[in-house]
């Protein structure tokens, strides 16, 4: 048993949704309150939150969030007598737990210990065995270090290559031949050295069509370790999560649960944490996956179905609090889902976006809706960071009611700037396969072409995006909000407007006058009216009125036009008419451009060198993840225009080719 502590100041050492989620407890329970930031987070919404502020650095995490000498500079500077590390970042970093208990500052989660132990899944995958927890079959680092090409035939294939620190999907791969071992082991090697400072790596079997559940545990520090009931965490990409949901449907596992908790107990556990397990199609056949020994991104959904706060939960634990005084629970209350939105362009494997939100509603007015963000209208998503812009979260009676509240909430999401991932939450939603059965931690990967399928030119927003174009040109001026106040009433006239629309340029032919236009699309005909509602413009086209939301707006040093509605949205390049007088159809070139800011990490050809389509051209790093740059087509490379090391801006061309 510790003996109590007073905290009356708590400095959060991390960014984004997570840190303003912390402030707020923290505030609503009296503390005071300290931020910390970088430079690109100067004017962040979680600097604004909190009582004081300290700056720690510059942009790139490594010189700011993960410098932990910075973070108990500012605890000191300020007097804040406990850190909460957030998720990610320094929150399961041993080192600074220590190094917050040897500065008298109270480190709100487990012990040293408890996360050296989790924190490699190695002593993890040792330390459940001794525990009588079922692990996943694999080989450990020595065994890997050894041999790697003995150890992967003793595990078989698949098997996935996973980085033995760290956490949050990163360093994994899975390989499915002898022969794509050697580039795997280089780059989860390479990953997890860059994220975790460990370059060490195990070999788990890859689990075909498991499903991601995980058990929410809480420690005190009265020995005392209780289960807050499961979450499925099966939708992923790139093994990180894009939705989560509590209880974890058609499951329930009280051994799961027991085993949980046994794999606390382990450890001594204190605080939040949360086991995973992955769970096979064999009836009650589960294995430990990994322990994060943190408050999970995900933890809202146990909140709306148990009724606490975690955060309060948290701070009351480590203040020395028995947990049997603070919590009596039965069962799970209703079903929650957590959708997580993105600046990410799934069509392009889930590759992150960047950009300044030019528009952001989120919909936390609704029945049964909490929405958790760190950003508003007019910040910039940058590639230092994690690229999400919101969680949205979704409670009900039961999981169809979570699931009519959630599509609600998406139907009145709107976000303009950058591209996201919501056209691709919104068909989830709407998708019976997902909707009906649980899926697999593969599943979301496999089905995303089903799901968003080539983008079909839509006439309605095409009218809607040349109307803002064509109005705003009353008044150059005027803001494209400003100018949307009504049609011209003089004699007709005729304008051209040019829509770039994917990989397709669309010539509209309008005839303005007096209400209702013509427009012609290619060889279709449509009568317009239209009119102003605030800041919508309401289109009625061949009888059919429909809202709309338009946004001028700019990415990649290119003019667009952002249109919206209810059921999805579409975003139009605006083509100068003086400029290559591209005809309808007309295919745009493609080049191999860098598809966002980052860092040239390696290079895999030199120039004279031939390629085939498919073949690696080099890895830029951005968004904390790897990204390789493929060859489009066979060819030979003329130039390598960057090398290793080297930042890059998004738009930048990369490699020049010369086609065969």
């Amino acid at each position: 048993m510790s003996t109590p502590r007073v905290i009356s100041k708590v400095l959060v050492a991390n960014r984004g949704e997570i840190a303003c989620r912390v402030l707020r407890t923290a505030r609503a329970l009296g503390l005071r309150t300290v931020a910390v930031y970088s430079d690109a987070d100067a004017d962040a919404l979680h600097v604004a939150l909190a009582d004081e502020a300290v700056h720690i650095g510059p942009a790139p995490a490594a010189e700011s969030y993960l410098r932990a000498d910075r973070v108990l500079d500012a605890a000191a500077q300020t007097g804040a007598d406990a850190v909460h590390p957030g998720y990610g970042f320094l929150s399961e970093n041993a080192g600074f737990s220590e190094a917050c208990e040897a500065g008298g500052v109270t480190f709100i989660g487990p012990s040293p210990d408890a996360i050296r132990v989790m924190g490699s899944k190695d002593e993890a995958r040792r330390a459940m065995l001794k525990a009588g927890v079922p692990v996943v079959p694999g080989a450990d680092v020595e065994e890997v270090l050894a041999d790697p090409g003995a150890a992967a035939e003793r595990v078989g294939f698949p098997l996935l290559v996973k980085a033995a620190a760290g956490g949050g999907g990163k360093g994994m791969r899975v390989v499915r031949a002898a022969g794509e071992l050697a580039a795997a082991l280089e780059g989860v090697r390479r990953e997890a050295a860059a994220s975790f400072g460990d370059d060490a790596v195990l070999f788990e079997r890859w689990v075909e069509d498991a499903r991601h559940v995980e058990v929410q545990v809480f420690g005190d520090h009265h020995e005392q370790v209780i289960d807050l009931f499961d979450r499925d965490c099966s939708t992923q990409r790139r093994h990180q999560k894009v939705m989560e949901e509590a209880p974890a449907a058609d499951y329930g596992s009280p051994e799961m649960r027991a085993a949980a908790v046994a794999a606390a107990k382990a450890v001594d556990y204190v605080g939040a944490g949360t086991v995973e397990f992955l769970a096979t199609r064999n009836a009650g056949e589960f294995f430990f996956l990994e322990m994060n020994t943190r408050l999970q991104v995900e933890h809202p959904v146990t909140e709306a179905v148990t009724g606490l706060d975690l955060v309060e939960l948290q701070l009351a634990v480590a203040a020395g609090r028995r947990l049997d005084d603070l919590v009596e629970l039965t069962n799970p209350q209703g079903h929650a889902i957590e959708f997580r939105l993105y600046a990410e362009d799934p069509a392009a494997g889930f590759l992150p976006a960047t950009g300044r939100l030019d528009a952001l509603e989120l919909p936390a007015d609704l029945p049964g809706l909490r929405v958790d963000t760190g950003v508003r209208a007019g910040d910039v998503v940058s590639p230092f960071y994690d690229p999400m812009i919101a969680k949205i979260i979704a409670h009900g009676r039961n999981r169809a009611q979570a699931l009519d509240r959630m599509r609600a909430a998406l139907g009145r999401t709107r976000v303009r700037g950058v591209k996201t991932n919501l056209d691709l939450l919104r068909a989830l939603l709407a998708d019976p396969l997902w909707c009906e059965v649980p899926v697999s931690t593969t599943w979301l990967e496999r089905q995303v072409e089903r799901l968003l399928p080539s983008p079909e030119f839509e006439p309605a927003y095409a009218v809607a995006a040349a109307a803002a174009l064509l109005l705003a040109q009353d008044d150059a001026n005027a803001s494209p909000y400003a100018v949307l106040t009504g049609f011209r009433l003089n004699a007709v006239s005729a304008q051209r407007v040019r829509l770039g629309f994917g990989d397709l340029v669309y010539v509209l032919d309008v005839e303005m006058g007096a209400q209702p236009w013509r427009v012609r699309i290619d060889e279709t005909t449509y009568e317009v009216c239209a009119r102003r509602e605030g800041r919508r413009l309401q289109i009625e086209l061949d009888g059919l009125r429909q809202p709309f939301d338009i946004e001028r707006t700019e990415r990649g040093g290119r003019p667009l036009v952002e249109v919206s509605s209810a059921s999805g949205d579409a975003a139009f390049e605006v083509v100068d008419a003086l400029v290559g007088a591209l005809d309808r159809h007309e295919q745009i070139a493609g080049s191999l451009l860098a598809p966002m800011p980052g860092q040239v990490i390696a290079v895999d050809v030199v120039a004279g060198d031939r390629v085939e389509a498919g073949d690696a051209l080099l890895v830029l790093e951005a968004m904390k993840m790897e990204h390789t740059i493929r060859a489009p087509r066979g060819g030979r490379v003329e130039r390598v225009l960057f090398a290793a090391g080297e930042r890059v801006e998004e738009g930048a061309p990369l490699v020049e080719m010369d086609a065969d």
